[in-house]
């Protein structure tokens, strides 16, 4: 036990930077014996919505600080690397890389932190294993936010998808990569071909329709990883489900990334079960255009 716990100090000792990376706090814990390095509000609002914020793919939690950051104050938000990922520990180059076991290792964070019940939001792979969440724990999930959702038929195969990766990477802003590389290295070659086979064969689509909780699905008209918004909206538009989706204009993947008050604007307002609007307050001239609305939110059948 003592090597165990010694080895464990060491790995949090590398994984540290001398500087914090986000006005979160900064935290590590133990799930299921590996070390998962995460971020937090400061000071939760008491009874806050529990709000936690899922990465993408190959990535860790850091890209999705300038949307969590904006909402650290409305609500109680976490910010996690799932295992093998970012600072995070990995058993091996061969355990854990499935969207179900990260929809595992996602429930067991949140039986760490005490949590019971949480509104998930998630980008790009973030979304499949949110959907896998969903499904298979129900009774845990408050609400889905699906950003960028990647996965299905439209990504494979994997070949078209890392070429719609590569492409994707022209349109993000440059800073981007400046987050972006250094977890992408440690994840490692072995690791993105397990992973990225896993996410283009798995169906996003159909597991997000079936979602028993409210839904938002936020896209951007230039992200070349999903199909075009029209496309988008020809499917949904012919099943009756909890789920609005809504486009930014001039976004690409990374919206979390790219467009965290945009974001962080829908995502107040579906919380509130409020009409989607534009924010006025965000530079630039990005427009966010509801393309539909399925069946009525929770709270207004209680009215």
């Amino acid at each position: 036990m003592a090597s165990t716990e010694a080895a464990s100090n060491r790995h949090r000792e590398r994984k540290t930077p001398k500087r914090p990376q986000s006005k979160l706090a900064e935290h590590w814990t133990t799930v299921d014996g590996l070390d998962v390095f995460y971020r937090e509000s400061p000071t939760p609002p008491p009874g806050a919505p529990v709000v936690m914020h899922v990465h993408g793919f190959g990535l860790s939690g850091h890209y999705l600080l300038p949307t969590a950051e904006l909402l650290a104050d409305d609500f109680h938000t976490l910010v996690p690397d799932l295992p093998g990922f970012g600072r995070s520990a990995r058993r091996t180059r061969a355990e854990g890389l499935t969207l179900s076991s990260l929809a595992e290792a996602a429930v067991r964070f949140l039986d760490d932190r005490g949590i019971e019940k949480a509104t998930l939001v998630g980008n790009s792979m973030g979304c499949p294993v949110i959907c896998e969440f969903g499904n298979t724990y129900p009774d845990r999930l408050e609400r889905a936010v699906l950003v960028s959702p990647a996965g299905g038929y439209h990504n494979q195969p994997l070949a078209r998808a890392m070429v719609q990766l590569a492409r994707d990477g022209g349109r993000e802003p440059k800073r981007m990569m400046r987050v972006a590389a250094p977890d992408y290295l440690k994840f490692g070659v072995a690791s993105t071909v397990k992973m990225f086979g896993a996410l283009t064969r798995y169906p996003t689509l159909e597991r997000l329709l079936s979602l028993p909780v409210p839904i938002i699905a936020v896209i951007g008209d230039r992200d070349p990883l999903i199909p075009a918004p029209t496309r988008v909206h020809e499917v949904v538009s012919h099943v009756d489900t909890d789920v609005t989706v809504v486009v930014i204009e001039g976004a690409a993947h990374a919206i979390n990334f790219s467009h965290p008050g945009e974001l962080s604007h829908i995502i107040r307002q579906f919380m509130a079960d409020e009409p989607i609007t534009d924010d006025p307050d965000s530079p630039g001239e990005t427009k966010v255009i509801e393309i539909h609305r399925g069946a009525p939110r929770h709270s207004s059948d209680e009215g």
